[in-house]
């Protein structure tokens, strides 16, 4: 049986484009040994990372930014100008859920901004430099980036 939807279409929209915010997750294992279950499906990472640091570095990154530090040297954006509009942050039982919401990101910037994260959680960098490095606008003092195997887009918003 047809059924008719009488639902106006836009005809002018685009999957990529008219995307009003995308919400991207980065899961982390934080426990000596790595789950089999979930074995390629997150970063496991075995040192003990300071979730407190992980927010206040998040804290950081939130809000209109450029982020040409944390974009891929093939990323074909206009502008390395984004703005985050939030990231939230889990942790149950050592399984660290990093949420991304933003119009749009440049290619690698996710995991760009976890890579700089976990460093910065690591106690190898301390708040004052993490903002250096976001400041400076060079690739070459970004941390490398997450593994691409914890990074998941959740949910488009149109």
């Amino acid at each position: 049986m047809y059924h008719q939807n009488n639902k106006k279409k836009n005809i002018n929209f685009h999957a990529r484009h008219s995307a009003k915010e995308r919400i991207y997750l980065y899961i982390i294992n934080n426990r000596f040994s790595p789950s089999i279950v979930n074995k390629d499906r997150e970063w496991h990472v075995r040192k003990k990372l300071n979730i407190s640091l992980i927010k206040k570095g998040a804290k950081k990154l939130v809000g209109t930014h450029d982020f040409s530090t944390m974009r891929a040297k093939n990323c074909y954006a206009k502008s390395p100008i984004k703005k985050i509009n939030r990231i939230t942050i889990k942790n149950t039982n050592k399984k660290i859920e990093i949420q991304f919401r933003s119009k749009s990101f440049l290619r690698n910037q996710v995991r760009s901004m976890v890579g700089c994260l976990k460093y910065l959680a690591e106690n190898k960098w301390y708040i004052k430099k993490f903002e250096n490095v976001l400041k400076s606008k060079k690739r070459k003092n970004c941390e490398p980036p997450a593994p691409a195997c914890g990074l998941y887009l959740e949910k488009i918003i149109y």
